[in-house]
């Protein structure tokens, strides 16, 4: 299938036509945070000394399982992919090796997507720097390039790992490894020394050098190669919109006072308080150095439903270093100046600002780096989430068209895995959410503020494309999973999940979102160990597990009912509002009509509307269903205000 090309305008992606597209996609998937191989999931022990040798070529699926995939997504509706790869897939070998193999598997894996009929931005993906400090992206020699030593880690507390936690004999949840902890490692030293030097080496470590280079301008520079290193091989894809700038980066310790250990809010300090321990930047150079240090833990107090300090922590009773032998400290200087409290937060003249100093010149690097491969490509922006939960936007000097891919969530079910309902609360604001219409009303509250942030960017705005959100599938200890196991076929057990996500897609309809779900994980399994493979997340819109193996296209979906459900695709003229019903399964969609630059195109599921759908139109226009697509499509007839109604055939 020949995809038109897409640029910008305004809020809103516009074909060569005129017509307006709104992306509605999902995240392709979950375990191509690891290696390929059942015994690369992180449930299983390791102690990574395969990181130079291991390979990425079958994630996110087979080549052989590509069109059934596909297939799969397209009926749900979807027609954007956010695809994802990472550092370590690509240059795992060493600096500079780069693995031909996976290139070429990862090329034909975005080409496939095109045939489908699908967009695609790429996605260097990773979360807590790498898989050996808790997570995954880059590469495991970036630790020892700076003279970290990642097998000490563990020992040294230095960051929380599941491979190293987790007992695989006993499974389920435990105690070593609570569940959704994972994001706890950007505040220890095996992840905040390697972002501050990513990001800020210059400033905060200007006479440290690998191969002659600063640590900054050698780390960025090894990425952006691997970046350009696939660019190359999907630039003459017309459906390949562009690349993230990088997956959830984090700023490690740009900006923080030295001994500050961030318990509670305050004018000076907004950040929303994370659960798990405090630490401070302090805390992280003398555990790296061997020191043992005690650390405030912080978690949620129903008394008071705000977070509070829950008991005092020691870590790295041991005292062991996590600096290899003989390995110089980047932060020497640091000691030298005597640690002063504003190390971190000044550059020696004036006080910085994160965003400002570090993230834009990132942001205008990656665009340098795939635009010399092709010069109409997006770029898909990411911030701190820490910081856009809290308000931030994006500063002065973005590139020219760059699209606001933030992240969003209901943090309570991501981090419980429990959907509060029909009473819920909201962490942002403290308050206790009643019914349906509160929750949804939070939701759009919340995800205005990504709006905004959109609107108020340069050249009249950005599109906001919420790159993931969605829910856990194991929600209440995998009750789901046990129905299944015990032959309930029926949407019983997945109504939880079917309410959040209608809620969430409410919410998106109601604002005229673009966003790609997270996930689809073609190696998942309904078990709590495993989930999507990954540090026990388990947010996949489909598993094996759930295959009844007959013809049914929705077979292995996970309450699809929530999210294949009817949007105008592309409108020809301009957005004014989209919603849809679920308990009657009505949608109405209303715009200005344009002529002559095309149909309208709204996915109408086949499931929802047996035989197509009842079609009423106020306003020049005639429409028609194709069963095949399961499209309606509108032809203008004139520039006027039209409203579209879509209900189930009566009988």
């Amino acid at each position: 299938m020949t995809l038109p090309r897409l640029a910008i305008d305004g809020l809103w992606f516009r074909e060569p036509s005129g017509r307006r597209v709104l992306l509605r996609g999902v995240n392709l998937g979950g375990d191509t945070k690891v290696p390929a191989g059942p015994d690369q999931r992180t449930h299983l022990a390791t102690d990574f000394s395969d990181h130079r040798t291991v390979s990425f070529v079958g994630r996110p699926f087979p080549l052989t399982e590509a069109d059934l995939h596909f297939r799969r997504l397209a009926h749900w509706g979807f027609n954007c992919l956010r695809l994802l790869t990472t550092w370590e897939a690509v240059e795992h070998e060493g600096p500079g090796v780069y693995d031909t193999a996976y290139l070429d598997y990862l090329a034909e894996i975005t080409r496939l997507a095109g045939v489908h009929g699908f967009y695609v931005f790429i996605d260097f993906h990773q979360d807590a720097w790498s898989r050996m400090s808790g997570g995954d992206g880059a590469p495991g020699w970036t630790f020892e390039a700076v003279g970290l030593d990642f097998t000490t880690f563990h020992a040294a507390d230095a960051a929380h790992v599941m491979q190293h936690k987790y007992d695989a004999a006993k499974g389920g949840r435990q105690d070593a490894y609570p569940q959704m902890t994972w994001a706890q490692n950007y505040r220890m030293p095996g992840n905040a020394i390697m972002w501050t030097l990513f990001f800020a080496g210059n400033a905060f470590a200007p006479d440290f050098r690998i191969e002659g280079s600063s640590a900054q301008d050698w780390l960025q520079g090894k990425y952006l190669g691997a970046m350009r290193a696939v660019a190359e091989r999907v630039a003459a894809m017309d459906h390949v919109l562009g690349f993230d700038t990088l997956n959830e980066p984090s700023l490690g310790w740009i900006g923080k006072e030295l001994s500050y250990q961030h318990v509670e809010r305050s004018p000076a300090h907004p950040e929303h308080v994370a659960p798990g321990p405090a630490w401070s930047p302090l805390d992280g150079l003398m555990v790296a150095q061997g020191e043992t240090r005690t650390v405030p833990v912080v978690g949620f107090d129903a008394a008071t439903m705000s977070m509070k300090v829950t008991h005092h922590q020691t870590v790295n009773a041991d005292r062991v270093r996590i600096w290899r032998e003989g390995a110089r400290d980047p932060f020497a200087s640091a000691y030298d100046r005597g640690l002063r409290e504003d190390y971190f937060t000044h550059d020696g003249v004036r006080a910085i600002d994160p965003e400002a100093d570090f993230m834009v010149p990132f942001f205008n690097a990656v665009a340098d780096t795939i635009r010399a491969c092709r010069p109409d490509w997006l770029v898909f922006a990411e911030m701190d989430p820490f910081k856009t939960f809290s308000g931030a936007t994006f500063p002065p000097g973005m590139p020219a068209d760059t699209v606001n891919a933030s992240h969003w969530y209901d943090v309570v079910t991501l981090t419980t895995k429990t959907f509060m309902f029909p009473v819920a609360f909201n962490p942002f604001s403290g308050r206790t959410l009643e019914g349906a219409d509160a929750i949804r009303n939070s939701y759009v509250n919340q995800l205005g503020r990504y709006k905004a942030m959109s609107e108020a960017m340069p050249g009249g705005g950005a599109p906001a494309l919420i790159g993931e959100f969605g829910i856990p599938f194991d929600l209440d200890g995998g009750a789901a999973y046990e129905a299944w196991g015990q032959g309930d076929r029926s949407a019983k057990p997945w109504a939880s999940h079917i309410q959040a996500l209608t809620l969430m897609y409410d919410a998106l309809d109601e604002l005229l979102l673009h966003s790609t779900q997270w996930n689809y994980t073609a190696s998942n399994r309904n078990d709590l160990a495993i989930g999507d493979g990954w540090n026990q997340e388990d947010l996949s819109i489909w598993s094996a597990d759930q295959s009844t193996g007959d013809n049914d296209p929705d077979s292995g979906g996970r309450a699809v009912a929530g999210f294949a459900r009817p949007f105008v695709r592309v409108w020809a003229g301009r957005p004014i509002s989209q919603k849809f019903d679920s308990v009657t399964g009505r949608f109405r969609a209303e715009l200005t009509l344009e002529t002559g630059i095309g149909d309208i195109e709204i996915y109408a599921p086949e499931r929802l509307y047996p035989g197509g759908p009842a079609i009423e139109i106020e306003g020049p226009g005639k429409a028609v269903y194709d069963a095949t697509s399961q499209i309606v499509r509108v032809t203008p007839k004139a520039e006027a205000l039209l409203t579209i109604r879509l209900t189930p055939k009566k009988g």
